[in-house]
């Protein structure tokens, strides 16, 4: 029963698999840019696992900017599950958004940047994976514009090669 409704749950996010992006990406005009650094990135021993619990952390940041002022509405991620395609992870509001990037009021203005300093994953398990970030913000007119970009996470502990 619970695998119906994971199928089911991944087409509503993702239904036409002959295209990369999730349904709600899709049609938008793109006017944000978002940087993941590093990318890849590798996991590497936990040494705060009270703040992030799990043997293992893979240290990221995310960077938003746009080139005109924008009003930020949602933001978030999907991760890549298998054979599923693309399955909702995280989902921001303009306040969790604004909270996260350091963002007052959740808006983009012309020429700033906004990171995310701790976008970190943690766990027991190592292992690879890509999410497809996403920020929806838009303009006084009310025009809506997106922001995407994938950030990499490896299965292999980070050594001084990589």
């Amino acid at each position: 029963m619970l695998l119906n409704i994971s199928s089911l749950l991944a087409q509503q996010v993702w239904s036409d698999h002959s295209r990369l992006l999730p349904d709600k990406l899709r049609g938008v005009p793109t006017a944000i840019l978002i940087i993941h650094a590093p990318t890849p990135v590798y996991p590497e021993p936990n040494t705060d696992t009270i703040d992030y619990p799990g043997k293992y952390i893979w240290k990221h940041q995310t960077t938003v900017s746009s080139k005109q002022d924008l009003t930020v509405i949602e933001a978030g991620s999907y991760i890549w599950v298998g054979d599923k395609g693309w399955i909702a992870n995280i989902h921001m509001d303009n306040a969790g958004f604004a909270q996260r990037f350091k963002c007052p009021g959740g808006i983009l203005k012309k020429g700033w940047s906004y990171t995310f300093f701790k976008n970190w994953r943690y766990g027991d398990v190592i292992y690879a994976g890509d999410a497809l970030w996403f920020v929806f913000a838009k303009d006084k007119r009310g025009k809506l514009y997106k922001g995407i970009a994938v950030v990499e996470t490896e299965g292999i502990l980070k050594t001084k090669n990589n």
